[in-house]
């Protein structure tokens, strides 16, 4: 386990790096948004990296629209101007990975707004996503196993059907980093389970009729607990 987390610290170095190399090639070759950038070969072989390396710094990169890469064309600079992307660089370069506890507090503050939405915006087909992850989280917690993926694909459910795709993304994004901690943790001991049972009964049946300050007063009365463990870990 120690190996696994000094190799994932040691990879988040090599990437910033990278992405710092990348800036700079940038910048000393003065290149415009729709500039392209050397191949991942030259780039490989100029840092003394994987291409591997390489690919993954792209990718980050790519996934705030830094950089643009086209198939069989490669990887152009995106058209937000020199100044806005040394900015952003530098401020992805500050990042570091979410906590526990920021994770559950970006959970809550997304879930709080994506659960009014649902009740407003859901469909049958949505209602009846709802229920199949209910079912299966009672299932597991009734044979006393643990249901924490369960739990948590009902509230991506819950986001599904706010209809607001970006809110889904970020729900998407945060998700298998609090599946890990939920694990780690523990968190969800078997009173708290058998109790999520009722509390996402009752969320669920406030999104169905539609009642949008419900919805919210039982998401949050349901993260009542969640957030004081949070606190005390």
């Amino acid at each position: 386990m120690k190996l696994d987390i000094l190799t994932s610290n040691e990879n988040q170095k090599v990437q910033k790096t990278i992405i710092s190399q990348i800036r700079d090639l940038i910048n000393f070759k003065n290149l415009e948004p729709g500039d392209k950038l050397p191949s991942e070969r030259m780039l490989s072989e100029k840092f003394g990296v994987s291409r591997g390396n390489i690919r993954e710094a792209i990718q980050k990169l790519e996934f705030y629209e830094l950089l643009t890469s086209i198939p069989q064309s490669g990887t152009f600079v995106a058209n937000i101007g020199i100044t806005a992307l040394n900015g952003m660089i530098d401020d992805i370069l500050r990042l570091e990975e979410p906590s526990f506890k920021s994770l559950v507090e970006t959970r809550i503050l997304l879930e709080l707004k994506t659960v009014r939405l649902a009740a407003l915006r859901r469909t049958e087909e949505d209602l009846e996503a709802m229920e199949k992850m209910l079912e299966a989280y009672t299932d597991k917690v009734h044979r006393g196993e643990e249901a924490v993926q369960e739990d948590l694909l009902f509230h991506l459910a819950i986001a599904k059907a706010s209809g607001n795709s970006t809110i889904n993304t970020f729900m998407l994004m945060i998700t298998p980093g609090i599946i890990t901690n939920f694990e780690k943790y523990h968190v969800c001991d078997k009173d708290m389970s058998f109790k999520g049972i009722q509390e996402h009964y009752d969320i669920y049946e406030a999104i169905k009729n539609q009642d949008p300050q419900l919805a919210k007063q039982k998401m949050k009365e349901h993260f009542k607990l969640l957030y004081q463990y949070c606190y005390n870990v």
